[in-house]
């Protein structure tokens, strides 16, 4: 079956290659972003291969954005059947020093705009019986990392998130949700995240040797992306995400290559994909099944 599906985050990187080989596959894409004067790139793509690509504007952290946009789609098609939100910011700062107002956009971007797309796309889809919401956390919403807590916050979040709510609207309404884990990609967004830091190289600054050391192994890293296990391309991690999108029965969460797997086999070797965990949770809190019920855990 063809799908109607809306992507954020769709200028470049994960969300540009997601949303042309989806595309490539016949499905119908609506590629959303903040600013369409950086819809270049995924112009080209249209007029090249003739996708039906359909740009939208949407800012998620807007809630009024994110309504008016997700409106026009169900007016244009009766239904979004899957919703993938890859629209997100990385930053690198300690918690010491960095500002509410960065840690607050951080939050407001990569938790609070899962929020907003997920509540506006849920009546219609609940309507139907039938959905599919694809957040794209990362290994960091799984394992801490030095330098990036506040990043790895709201992948927590949004990996709480997604598995709470697949415990009780899959089941009930046939919604299906999954958190994509991918290690580092390279990526716009990579890049970004280094320019993002504001941390003080002053030698009277504490932090400053722990951040060196770990900027100069994340600079070398990813230098050597293409010989060095941690890194992905954007179209190998879109490769993931469309045969998720396309599955029968996507798995709660998933990594994205054989590095990520690795480095979160401590914290997911028991249940790797989160099935097993989101049927305890179902079967003790919502224990009285149905038939419907019985299908799906």
């Amino acid at each position: 079956m063809k799908k109607i599906i809306l992507v954020t985050g769709t200028s470049s990187g994960l969300g540009l290659s997601v949303s042309i080989k989806l595309a490539e596959q016949g499905h119908t894409v609506y590629a959303s972003m903040r600013n369409l004067d950086k819809a270049d790139q995924i112009k080209q793509a249209i007029a090249k291969k003739n996708l039906s690509i359909h740009l939208i504007q949407m800012d998620v952290e807007s809630t009024e954005s994110v309504a008016r946009a997700v409106s026009t789609i169900l007016d244009k098609n009766g239904r979004i059947d899957c919703l993938i939100n890859n629209a997100g910011m990385g930053f690198v700062e300690t918690t010491e020093k960095a500002s509410e107002e960065k840690i607050n956009q951080v939050m407001n971007i990569n938790f609070m705009g899962v929020v907003r797309t997920t509540k506006a796309v849920l009546p219609a889809m609940r309507q139907a019986k039938s959905g599919q919401i694809i957040n794209i956390t990362s290994v960091g919403g799984l394992i801490g990392q030095p330098f990036n807590e506040i990043y790895c916050a709201s992948k927590f979040a949004v990996e709480g998130l997604t598995e709470s709510m697949a415990s009780y609207i899959q089941p009930f309404f046939n919604i299906k949700f999954t958190a994509i884990e991918p290690g580092g990609i390279v990526s716009e967004f990579s890049t970004n995240i280094m320019k993002n830091s504001t941390i003080d190289f002053s030698e009277n600054d504490e932090y400053a040797p722990i951040f060196k050391r770990y900027f100069e192994d994340a600079r070398d890293r990813f230098k050597n992306a293409s010989t060095v296990d941690v890194y992905q391309s954007s179209d190998q991690v879109a490769d993931c995400v469309v045969d998720v999108v396309n599955s029968k029965n996507p798995p709660l969460r998933i990594r994205t290559s054989e590095w990520a797997e690795n480095f979160c086999k401590l914290k997911t070797q028991a249940d790797p994909m989160g099935t097993k965990s989101v049927a305890t949770v179902y079967k003790l809190f919502l224990a009285q099944e149905t038939a419907t019920d019985k299908s799906v855990i």
